[in-house]
Formats: structure tokens, C-alpha cells, sequence
């Protein structure tokens, strides 16, 4: 009988540090998982990043305007 050796692994995993370009990645992660309302995860998303939200919404709005702006009665 031969004899056979157990090499043990390592199976945690450390938990992925921010930087610059995940940061916002982390944010929309915390704020809109789990099981709140939408709207709950968009006050606490709009709480936490003021001018991340502002810039989303005037984005939004842009876009709606250009797609208004084709219609004419």
C-alpha cells in the first residue's frame, strides 16, 4: 500500500478592496440588494452619493427631452 499525502487548500477568499474606478460599482451593490422597495434604495443610493444621483437624473431628463423633441402634434 503506498502512502499519499493531503495537501490542504485554501478556500476563503478575501474581500475585494475599493478603488477609484469599483467605487461606484460598491455603491449601487450596497445600496439596491436586497429585498426594499426601489424606491427605498434610491433615497438611501441618493443619500450617500448626492451628486452621482443629480448627474443620473439630469442625464435621464436629457434623454427624455430628445425623445420628446421629436414629437409633434
Amino acid at each position: 500500500m503506498t502512502e499519499t499525502t493531503v495537501i490542504p487548500t485554501n478556500t476563503t477568499t478575501a474581500a475585494p478592496t475599493s478603488n477609484k474606478k469599483t467605487a461606484l460599482t460598491d455603491a449601487f451593490r450596497e445600496h439596491f440588494s436586497g429585498d426594499a422597495p426601489i424606491t427605498d434604495k434610491a433615497k438611501s443610493f441618493a443619500k450617500a452619493r448626492p451628486w452621482t444621483s443629480a448627474a443620473f437624473v439630469g442625464v435621464a431628463a436629457v434623454a427624455v427631452l430628445n425623445t420628446l423633441r421629436g414629437v409633434r402634434g
